[in-house]
Formats: C-alpha cells, structure tokens, sequence
C-alpha cells in the first residue's frame, strides 16, 4: 500500500518524569530532560533540533508537568505555550500518547504523530531523519504502528527487546522493515543474553509513530476504559475550560505505559497480522540511562580520554585511576589509585558510588523521601 503524498507529522515530546537516576544534578523541578548532560543544549533542545528538518517548532506538542514546564518554555521559546501541556497528575506514557492523538484528530485524524522521549542522544542527526521520513510513511499508509529498534550491543536487563519478524519492502523506493512478533519487558540476564544470541531482537528505544486514528482505534480495542475522560479532555483542548477538564478527567485514567497498553497487547497476532513494523534506530541512539551510560557514551564518542576517565572539572590529576566518572564544574580534582567510581557534586550534595552501582541511585532519592530531605529531590 502506497501512503499520501501528502502527510501531516506532528511530533510529540514526552518530558515529564521526576529526575532521580540522574540525582543529585537532576531534581523534581531540574530532571534530566532540561539538563545539558551531553554537548551545550539541554537533551529536550537537542531533542526538538533534530525534528527540526520534518516539523515546524509552532506544530510540536510537548507533555510535561507543572515542575518542568516553564522552564521547557523559557528552553523552547518557538514552541508556543499552549502547546507545552501540564500533566496535573503522573500517569505514565499511555494517557499521554493518547491525549496527543486525541488533539491531533480534531483537526485530521490522519495526521502521523511520532512519540519521542525528552531525554535520549542521537549521534547521527541525518540518518535519524532518513529513519523518520521512512517511519512516516509506514505510518500513514493503513492501521500501521511502527517502532524504532536500537541494534542491541550486550545483554543489557534495563531496556525492553522486540522480536521482529518477517521482513517486508515498502514505499515507492524501496526500504525494508520488519514486521514485531512480540515485546518483551526488561528481562532477566539470561533471556537478554539469549536475546542478543539470537539477531532477531533489538532493544525498544521508546520512539513510536501511529496516525491519531489508528492509536485511537488501538485504545478502543484495548485499553477502552481510558477513552472517554480523554476524549473529553481532548474537546476542552483550546477553550477556557481546559485546565479544570484536565485537572478533573486526567486523574482518573490509568497508570499504564503505552508498551502494556497496546504494543504487547497487538503484538504475536501472528507474522504480519498486528500492523507493527520496527525500523533501524540505526543513529547513534542511547538512552543514557544512567552516570554509567553516561561516562560509556562519553568514552565511545570523546577523544582523547586518558585511562578512561571522564571528568568534568577545571583540571584533573590522574595517578593509576581507571574507568571513573567525576562531575566536579570549577574543582581541581585528583584521582588517586581508584576504579569505576562514580562522584557527582552539586551545590547541595555529593554522590559517591560505582558504575556497577550507578542504576540504582533512585534509592537514594527514596531515602531522602523517607526522611522527609524534600529539599534535595
């Protein structure tokens, strides 16, 4: 099936989420998405640069919440503020997706929207396009869903795999994808390993794109008992009401991420028969996921990275030091006989821990919860 020639994409920026496995630099009101943790822009300005080339600024729709969004405002100043959406309660990446859709119908229930999360790096800024225009396509030529699969590089347990299919030719210059046999959740070493033995599963980037009337049906066959509070929030979207019928429906749906939702509920219909294609995230994509990401993205695109230290500070003494990441800004900072150390300083506070260790420092934002350190989260 050949799509329109002519297609409307609207980019949708998911940017809500409370900042703890970046913690101490990110906070609830500071989270990773606003930070400028790789190169000089913030990783939701590097997100918005690189849809540049497929959308105007004036068409993004960014969903965040009342910490971040004015500080997104003042960083996407071309956005306009009716577009950079308040979540007035966390409920995952469903409601979101489907708010998005549900706003876009209104004018065209055809328009191709891509769901991009706020906070990931991509390296290679003109084969993600490519990538783009070609999801686009798939997207809008039937009921399709597609999905970017990053090519996996280890048995890693903190990302979702997808299992591809068949693989099927489409457009008019011909380009290959693969229809999704299933999705499977961060799973055990075992299975990753397996996983990554087998060639066929690549790692679920979180980039999805779907025309707003497919994911809208896709909730109605799924997840139904979200539509209607989101449908009515979606009505409100322009008027004077909007605020108090977000505040009082959004609250209401469930808490669900779009995979449970609908991706792992239409997939392993058999080969083909779910309309889910998964397309190369073949561009340099990382989600830094953690400080250990972050000092492995780093070593891999830096030169000249002595012993394999990363260290932001004013100057740095290495002595038999390997493999640590230090974030010190304006520091003489000596590293002296230390190993895969992870230490962060802020104005206000001081990580230490390893990079073994780095995926669970949410633990420590927890524990500041519980003994009520409100002014460190």
């Amino acid at each position: 099936m050949q799509p329109p020639t002519n297609i409307d994409f609207v980019p949708v920026i998911l940017a809500g989420g409370s900042g703890t496995r970046f913690w101490p630099r990110s906070r609830k009101a500071r989270a990773k998405q606003v930070l400028a943790l790789s190169g000089e822009e913030t990783m939701i300005q590097q997100t918005v640069e690189r849809l540049r080339p497929l959308a105007q600024d004036s068409t993004f729709l960014v969903i965040t919440n009342d910490l971040l969004a004015e500080t997104i405002g003042k960083q996407l100043p071309n956005v306009p503020a009716a577009r950079i959406l308040r979540e007035p309660a966390a409920r995952n990446t469903a409601p979101a997706c489907l708010l998005a859709a549900a706003i876009l119908a209104k004018s065209n229930p055809q328009t191709v929207l891509g769901i991009f999360p706020s906070d990931h790096v991509v390296l290679d800024d003109a084969k993600f396009v490519e990538r783009m225009q070609q999801a686009i396509q798939v997207a809008a030529a039937g009921e399709n869903i597609v999905v970017l699969g990053a090519p996996p590089t280890r048995p890693e347990t903190g990302y979702g795999y997808i299992e591809e299919g068949v693989a099927v030719s489409f457009g008019s210059e011909p380009f290959e994808v693969h229809a999704v046999r299933r999705f499977t959740e961060k799973p055990d070493f075992a299975h990753a390993r397996k996983f990554l033995s087998a060639g066929n599963y690549t790692w679920n980037s979180g980039m999805f794109l779907w025309s707003a009337q497919t994911l809208i049906n896709a909730f109605r066959e799924h997840c139904n008992s979200m539509l209607a509070p989101i449908l009515a929030i979606a009505d409100a979207f322009g008027t004077p009401d909007f605020d108090r019928v977000f505040a009082e429906q959004y609250p209401t749906v469930e808490n669900i991420s779009i995979d449970f939702a609908i991706l792992e509920s239409r997939s392993f219909k058999g080969e083909g028969k779910s309309n889910i294609y998964c397309l190369p995230a073949d561009f340099g994509w990382n989600d830094l996921g953690s400080w250990s990401a972050l000092h492995e993205h780093h070593l891999q695109h830096i030169q000249d990275i002595g012993n394999n230290n990363v260290v932001e500070s004013s100057s740095t003494l290495q002595l038999d030091a390997s493999g640590n990441y230090v974030y010190a800004p304006g520091l003489t900072v000596a590293l002296l006989g230390v190993k895969d150390l992870v230490v962060v300083q802020t104005d206000d506070a001081l990580l230490v821990t390893t990079r073994a260790h780095s995926q669970e420092v949410g633990r420590v934002v927890k524990e500041l919860v519980k003994h009520a350190r409100h002014e460190l989260v």
